[in-house]
């Protein structure tokens, strides 16, 4: 495949993405943010046995920043998705000062 084609494929997927995302209601975008982390452990656990079978520094190297980058991404999907199912629990009436 040349250049071009694949530039085009990358950037029609960029459009695609972008509709189907901003087309989810709020109430949906928990259960796929928890797809998605499932998702990155996944790519995570890939990471791993790339790195595990790697032979050159190079493929080393690169396998190694694959594993800080699906680390990084895994933990901050598991952030936000704990902050989305924050907003959906009630909300505790506030104390009053002279109260026990």
């Amino acid at each position: 495949m040349d250049a071009i084609a694949i530039i085009s494929i990358f950037v029609l997927a960029v459009f695609v993405g972008f509709e189907v995302v901003s087309k989810v209601s709020s109430t949906l975008h928990t259960p796929l943010m928890s797809g998605a982390n499932a998702i990155h452990g996944v790519i995570l656990v890939g990471a791993i046995i790339v790195a595990d079978h790697s032979e050159t520094n190079l493929e080393l190297g690169l396998s190694l920043a694959a594993i800080v980058l699906a680390t990084i991404n895994m933990v901050g999907g598991f952030v936000v998705t704990d902050r989305m199912l924050e907003m959906f629990k009630p909300k505790k009436p506030a104390d009053k000062g002279g109260e026990k």
